[in-house]
């Protein structure tokens, strides 16, 4: 059954204090937000808030401060994107808890917006103490959770303050639900799992939960040396992760036995080193040379997932193919995403890293689902808990 949330439109926000928490942990280069797909995708929730006259102040966190205050994961550029996006200025208050933040909302006309300085500038935040999420909730009459990409974590910001306020779902937080939901409970099939990213360990999990599942699992990237390792293949310098070989080796052998298909690469980009300006050569999987590593899925590959993705009616996609971020080993992961963008299939990318590069390559809107989650839509695949989302609960 599909999860039903509190839903936003039940609410009576005219005139009220709104604390609105959204996920702008966005990239940032030069001090200027260098890609704003959250901020965007928190629009719809923003806007309707502000034309039902709502007063509207919007909390986030940015980055792995730790609980102290870090100048460079500033919001104050989250700040500046948003009041052009929403073409009116968004002030940034100093802090997200005190006399500040009270007396700015009370301050707040109806349809206006603030947004609070980064709440894990605070240690309470992520170890969600119930004071901390009493001063966070004390000026607001409700509380709308928008940010799904941190609904798997029980924070002050995320939990606490339901504790204090009514709480209700933003439209990004119900459309992500609708669609995971989806596949969690009637995937369309053939239903394949694309899995790439640096490690093995941390695809582990959605593998296992979901191989019963799928029909089909694609494992690219850093992810898939410790398959070919486990198979006796030659990986050279490729990365490693030997504490886990043996449970990779009972994945593979389940799969086998579930009649689950599990493709590997065939050939693979090599290099020296990993930088802009290493040479490359295309080698087999299995016979990668002793003094290089595997940084991308060769051509062979890229052909072998794309015809086989293109027969699937649904795919989920988490984690780039190699190490897009360097241009010599950025083409697997374009061309598997170009293949996608094109596939019949319902498609779905895992937020993260699998998003960023969907968006720089400009196919956010050739996909079915480009998911704000990363870690989030996985826990939420595999039905783990969301404790961000109980308080929700219609």
């Amino acid at each position: 059954m599909e999860m039903t949330l509190r839903d936003l439109h039940e609410a009576d926000v005219k005139g009220k204090a709104v604390l609105l928490r959204a996920d702008f942990n966005v990239p940032l280069k030069d001090g200027e937000v260098a890609e704003d797909f959250r901020i965007r995708k928190t629009l719809p929730t923003v806007n309707w808030l502000r034309d039902q006259g709502a007063r509207v102040a919007i909390v986030s966190h940015l980055g792995r401060p730790k609980g102290k205050k870090v100048p460079e994961l500033s919001l104050r550029p989250v700040a500046e994107r948003l009041s052009h996006l929403l073409g009116a200025q968004v002030p940034l208050l100093g802090d997200c808890i005190g006399n500040e933040v009270k007396r700015t909302v009370e301050g707040l006309g109806p349809g206006e917006v603030v947004l609070l300085e980064n709440v894990r500038f605070h240690p309470g935040e992520e170890a969600n103490d119930a004071d901390f999420a009493r001063a966070l909730a004390e000026p607001f009459d409700l509380f709308v959770n928008d940010a799904f990409a941190v609904c798997h974590r029980a924070h002050a910001s995320t939990v606490g303050v339901t504790q204090y306020l009514p709480a209700y779902a933003g439209f990004l937080l119900q459309e992500e639900i609708k669609v995971l939901s989806k596949l969690r409970e009637s995937p369309e099939r053939p239903y394949y799992l694309l899995i790439g990213g640096k490690k093995a360990k941390d695809k582990l999990g959605v593998l296992e939960e979901l191989l019963p599942v799928v029909d089909g699992i694609l494992i690219g990237g850093g992810a898939a040396f410790t398959f070919l390792k486990a198979k006796g293949y030659e990986i050279g310098r490729s990365v490693l992760e030997e504490e886990l070989l043996e449970k990779v080796k009972g994945i593979a052998e389940r799969a086998y036995r579930n009649g689950v298909l599990l493709l590997l690469p065939r050939d693979v980009v090599a290099a020296r080193e990993l930088s802009d300006s290493a040479d490359t050569v295309i080698v087999p999987a299995d016979r990668i040379p002793p003094d290089m590593m595997g940084l991308d899925i060769g051509p062979e590959t890229v052909r072998i997932f794309s015809e086989k993705l293109k027969e699937a009616a649904t795919v989920v996609w988490a984690g780039p193919m190699g190490a897009f971020e360097y241009k010599p080993f950025s083409r697997g992961t374009e061309a598997i995403a170009r293949a996608l963008a094109e596939a019949p299939g319902f498609t779905v990318v895992g937020g993260g890293e699998t998003g960023e590069a969907v968006i720089a390559l400009g196919l956010e809107e050739k996909f079915d689902h480009l998911s704000t989650g990363g870690g989030a839509t996985l826990a939420f695949l595999q039905g783990k808990p969301m404790p961000a989302l109980e308080p929700l609960m219609a």
